[in-house]
């Protein structure tokens, strides 16, 4: 990975002075910085407060992290903010009151790339509490709390993380973000589904999605629809309070450019207007992928209008966690047997030998970190279940049986799956665990290479978060309920109910994953509960009650 994302920032260290001093004298200074990358920059003039969308952090390392914000004058219409570039100041310190600034640079924010600044700051100490702001001529931005990860080689006794997915802005509100940004974490996981692509249409009046540039297509085609609607979702205050409470570690699934694409191939129920041949859908997914890029904390420089960008990335937390963040979109082959939104025959999946969700590249280097590590736990950050999940037909309510599967997961790539399953095993990383999503609902799992050989020890474990808004049909809880013990006996625990987030504590001899959920997402806040909590013991095969 590079080691700076924008050419253009500088950084260096603050000297150290005197608290009276630093107050004074740092805010001059972050003045002087301002005034003189105006001077330079041929700037466009920020006449207004740009900072609308917050702040955040991401991918921390043991001495850096990437301290993100974008400038937006409107945060509809990327040219709004003017076809000039503006120099942004920004600053870390020890201290929330920034008493103790640390580091500090400028970047500049390029109309190119909406004004967003990506700053990869280095030089951090190791496990450190840090709080970061921003600058544009006069206005400051809100602050960010952060933190880096612990020093490669240490040995740290303790690793809490947050999980979430699936926030459809049209569905309800965010309490489930009020709730996580009051925990005590030291970085959020989000494995997907970040903004949804459909038209404006929700029960809620405040609520309505941005209208793109073509209407009733459902989806988003050009950079400035999916820029609108990246910037729609990051007005959201729960939203923007999470951010910046935490570093993120972020990857993307199928609703960030279009549902259940598959590597170039459009969705299989796109027809006449709405289908888009490999080379229209490049140009689409080139434009979801900059837009993601450009309101995210992410290191790796984009190419803009390229529509290839590598997000699987590998953060080591000491020796405690090696975290995997893998994408089951880009390199994936279209899903199997052409069914309507992607749900058929078991068959279907267990008979495509050629599928892959990883790609051959991904599945190797993911290969080559299991074996070569030796963290106490190993973890798959990535989008959709791995878990073998036979679903009643909800197809033909009449005939539920056979059960069906979703395609559009794992179970539709079964082959892949096993080449996966026995990785984890024939690797020996130690204590594996699998996060996922997209689903909205809440599942807890053991994995068996085969899911009918219940007697066999399972390879790993897996802890599928609901979703944070994004609905799960209500008439599938029950029987899912009622059929999981006899059709998926591999599920330790199942709910379709609730929206929220898992809260994870991870310790040298235990993974502790609680279930976090809110009573209502019809109101911006709202009570979050812990609905139940399944753990895994280092060395002890399968899921435990918590």
């Amino acid at each position: 990975m590079p080691s700076a994302i924008e050419p253009s920032a500088s950084s260096s260290p603050a000297r150290p002075i005197g608290r009276r001093a630093a107050v004074v004298g740092g805010a001059a200074l972050g003045l002087g910085l301002g005034l003189t990358g105006l001077r330079t920059a041929r700037a466009e003039p920020v006449r207004r407060d740009p900072f609308l969308l917050g702040v955040a952090s991401g991918d921390p390392l043991p001495d850096a992290v990437v301290l993100w914000t974008r400038l937006v004058a409107d945060p509809f219409d990327a040219s709004a903010m003017g076809r000039g570039a503006v120099p942004v100041t920004w600053e870390i310190a020890a201290d929330e009151h920034f008493t103790r600034v640390v580091r500090r640079g400028t970047a500049t924010a390029r109309p190119e790339l909406a004004h967003s600044v990506h700053v990869d700051a280095r030089g951090l100490r190791p496990d450190h509490v840090y709080w970061y702001r921003f600058r544009a001529g006069r206005h400051v931005s809100p602050t960010g709390r952060t933190r880096t990860a612990p020093e490669t080689r240490s040995r740290p006794n303790r690793l809490r993380v947050g999980v979430v997915n699936c926030q459809d802005w049209q569905n309800g509100y965010w309490p489930a973000y009020l709730g996580l940004a009051a925990e005590d974490l030291d970085v959020v996981v989000h494995l997907g589904d970040y903004i949804y692509e459909y038209d404006p249409s929700s029960a809620y009046p405040d609520r309505l999605h941005t209208a793109p540039e073509t209407a009733g297509l459902d989806q988003l085609v050009t950079l400035a629809d999916y820029r609108a609607r990246h910037a729609q979702y990051k007005t959201d205050p729960a939203l923007q309070g999470a951010h910046a409470a935490f570093p993120w570690i972020v990857t993307w699934d199928d609703h960030e450019t279009e549902n259940n694409y598959a590597g170039l191939v459009d969705e299989i129920d796109d027809t006449g207007d709405r289908f888009q041949d490999p080379a229209r859908f490049a140009r689409q997914r080139a434009a979801a992928y900059q837009a993601y890029w450009e309101h995210m904390p992410l290191r790796r420089a984009i190419v803009p209008g390229s529509a290839d960008y590598r997000i699987h990335r590998r953060f080591e937390f000491g020796d405690l966690v090696r975290l995997n963040v893998l994408d089951t979109r880009q390199y994936r082959t279209d899903q199997p047997g052409g069914r309507p939104g992607d749900f058929g025959p078991v068959e279907d999946g267990l008979g495509n030998t050629s599928g892959t969700l990883l790609g051959t590249a991904q599945e190797r280097w993911l290969a080559d970190g299991l074996r070569s590590s030796r963290a106490r736990w190993n973890v798959l950050a990535q989008q959709v279940m791995v878990s073998q999940i036979r679903f009643p037909n909800f197809l033909d309510p009449a005939h539920p049986f056979p059960p069906i599967a979703n395609l559009d997961q794992w179970d539709g790539y079964d082959p892949a799956r096993t080449r996966l399953l026995r990785l984890l095993r024939d690797t020996r990383a130690a204590n594996p665990v699998v996060l996922a999503g997209d689903i909205h609902s809440t599942w807890c799992s053991d994995l068996r290479v085969d899911r009918d050989d219940l007697a066999s020890a399972p390879v790993a474990v897996e802890f599928t978060a609901t979703s944070v808004s994004s609905d799960f049909p209500a008439a599938f809880d029950g029987p899912l309920k009622a059929a999981n013990p006899t059709l998926n006996p591999h599920v330790r625990y199942f709910d379709g109910a609730r929206r929220g987030y898992l809260r994870v504590t991870v310790d040298r001899e235990r993974w502790l994953t609680d279930v976090r959920t809110v009573d209502t997402i019809a109101t911006r806040e709202s009570p979050v509960r812990t609905s139940a909590s399944w753990a895994a013991r280092a060395g002890v095969p399968g899921l435990t009650p918590g």
